[in-house]
């Protein structure tokens, strides 16, 4: 919007400016990001905290890499779950995202203004909902992340009924308050489940877990939130199409509950352990 405006509308703009932005970020990372703690003479985080992985480094010495991904990614339980769930997460995610300004114009006769306004508010909302679902999941759920995940899909899925249920001649800010909402709490769970991900996998291994439930996630996630919604709200309307979003969050509620059970079952191997 700020590039259009600085260009007198020259669409143009819409694609160099975000380019322009993204160039600048990766010179600040180059600078600034460094890989492990000990790249720079620092001790290995589960040392200089005196608090051990979640899942150390295993089999590293015994089998090769592939068999290490295979082993622990592509054949682990929990993982596939993770990433299953990730489908459904970034359904919603993308689902609500892509269609807010068709579904304010369509039933509530916004202005194209207004649905770019909840396209802007979603998103500055999951800042706020990542740090605030992190917060909880360490300090609240005491580490617990499929808990914290389960609590805030089932308040994304009351945001998206209220959304969907809201009658014509809606206030618009009342509108853009649930798309907020929505993203605040969306963000959550997609935060969650790489960082489930990592925790739940050897460290050797960790960073092609996560990359694994991400691939779910934009590869068949995103795809049905685009193609497929489109599909849904052309033939069956918009009702149809909210139901699904309500099935989607469900879904990933009893895929978070399947996870949680192994992950309360680790959570109390590290326990016993450091007791020991």
């Amino acid at each position: 919007g700020v590039g259009l405006a600085w260009t007198s509308n020259s669409w143009q703009a819409a694609f160099w400016v975000p380019a322009v932005v993204a160039l600048i970020v990766a010179v600040i990372a180059f600078f600034l990001i460094r890989d492990t703690p000990e790249s720079i003479g620092l001790p290995p985080i589960e040392e200089y905290r005196d608090d051990p992985a979640k899942v150390s480094v295993d089999d590293g010495v015994r089998m090769s890499a592939k068999e290490l991904i295979f082993k622990h990614v592509l054949t682990n339980h929990t993982i596939v779950m993770l990433a299953v769930a990730n489908v459904f997460v970034y359904s919603l995610r993308y689902g609500v995202l892509s269609w807010i300004t068709v579904f304010l114009a369509d039933k509530h006769h916004a202005e194209i203004g207004s649905g770019l306004v909840g396209y802007a508010v979603f998103e500055l909302a999951g800042i706020l909902g990542t740090i605030l679902c992190g917060w909880l999941s360490d300090s609240v759920f005491k580490g617990y992340r499929s808990g914290t995940g389960i609590l805030f899909t089932i308040a994304t899925a009351v945001a998206i009924a209220a959304y969907w249920l809201m009658p014509v001649g809606t206030p618009m800010w009342v509108l853009i308050t649930l798309v907020g909402l929505i993203g605040g709490l969306i963000y959550g769970p997609v935060m969650l489940i790489g960082l489930q991900a990592i925790d739940l996998s050897p460290r050797n291994v960790a960073g092609t877990a996560a990359g694994f439930t991400g691939l779910f996630g934009y590869l068949l996630g995103a795809t049905l939130a685009s193609t497929g919604v489109g599909i849904i709200v052309h033939k069956f309307g918009w009702d149809a199409t909210f139901i699904c979003f309500i099935v989607f969050a469900i879904i990933t509620v009893i895929l978070f509950a399947i996870v949680g059970r192994d992950e309360k079952k680790l959570m109390a191997q590290r326990t016993a352990g450091h007791q020991a």
